[in-house]
């Protein structure tokens, strides 16, 4: 989840069909109405922050290149010791933030519609690549037992005098789309694709969002949706998934549908036999250990003895490594 602010203007994911709603078309008209916009914003103070960043000056960056990013949700880190931090995204622009009047908004409305995706286009072309420095601020978990207001409130943002930002890396855009639809409106993106080590938070907008914005990739590009390559995973997946709209990849005819069975009911997930051709969707291997599993001379599987532990690395909470991407 992104935006170019850091917080939102509800904190309950019950209220995003009506604010939505709000903001959209008279269904008689089809005109756009100032009175239901601010009908919402008015009758929903909790909104008032994010009103505030939408009406003054950021509310209208020069271009994409110049605004700042945020995560804007809550969410949560967890280290190899299985010690649990609450984390906060910043994207700071390395060219400067920049805004427009309305005058000049108004006027690009009008001559140049497509003057964002143009600028961005123009500058990775030319190789001008725009590249935001991220930083995290980190709160231990039980700070947030007792913090002066609830940290997983979207519509509230953190002080940077107790929680200070942390330098992690780079990401640069340097590659343009080689196709806009493939690449762009098929892609689908969700807060629910975490990677071992990063969980989710009591936010309660972010709990909506880890729900619907994959049931909307469902509705909107397919169910099989992971599986364009666009969206697909770089590592390995083992589900018993099958069947469904666009379905491009399957396991081997060996490969259960299901589970248990007798031959896998003791087996963890990566001992499964690997699909034959490419990827499936869904859930990656499981992240654990695995333990000894049934042997053709064995009636019962060995004893596990060892503790289980993750066998992904996990982001050390308090000395974040710089890292790189290029995107």
């Amino acid at each position: 989840m992104g935006n170019n602010t850091p917080v939102f203007f509800i904190r309950d994911g019950i209220k995003f069909p009506d604010f939505i709603h709000s903001q959209k078309r008279l269904p008689g008209t089809h005109l756009r109405d100032a009175d239901m916009q601010w009908d919402f914003w008015t009758l929903s103070p909790e909104s008032a922050h994010q009103v505030t960043w939408l009406m003054g000056d950021r509310g209208l960056p020069a271009s994409w290149r110049e605004m700042q990013g945020y995560g804007s949700h809550t969410y949560q880190w967890i280290n190899a010791e299985g010690e649990r931090f609450w984390v906060k995204y910043h994207f700071k622009s390395n060219q400067g933030v920049k805004t427009m009047s309305g005058d000049q908004a108004e006027e690009l409305a009008g001559s140049d519609a497509d003057f964002y995706i143009r600028d961005l286009q123009d500058n990775i072309a030319e190789g001008n690549f725009p590249s935001w420095e991220l930083h995290v601020q980190v709160m231990p978990y039980e700070d947030a037992k007792g913090y002066r207001f609830n940290p997983f409130d979207l519509t509230k943002v953190w002080p940077h005098s107790d929680y200070p930002l942390i330098h992690v890396g780079t990401m640069e855009l340097n590659k343009n789309p080689e196709n806009y639809f493939a690449q762009i409106e098929q892609a689908t993106f969700a807060p629910s694709n975490f990677v071992p080590g990063i969980a989710a938070s009591p936010d309660k907008m972010l709990q909506a969002r880890i729900f619907s914005y994959a049931d909307a990739h469902r509705y909107r590009v397919g169910t099989n949706h992971a599986q364009i390559p666009v969206n697909q995973p770089k590592n390995q997946v083992n589900n018993y998934s099958q069947d469904g709209a666009g379905r491009y990849h399957f396991n081997a005819p060996s490969v259960p549908v299901y589970a248990p069975t007798p031959s896998t009911a003791l087996q963890p997930l990566s001992r499964l036999p690997r699909p034959a051709a490419g990827r499936t969707t869904a859930s990656s291997r499981s992240p654990h250990t695995p333990c000894t599993p049934r042997t053709a001379t064995s009636a019962r599987p060995a004893p596990c003895t060892a503790r289980c532990s993750t066998t992904a690395p996990r982001p050390a909470c308090w000395t974040p490594s710089p890292v790189r991407w290029a995107a």
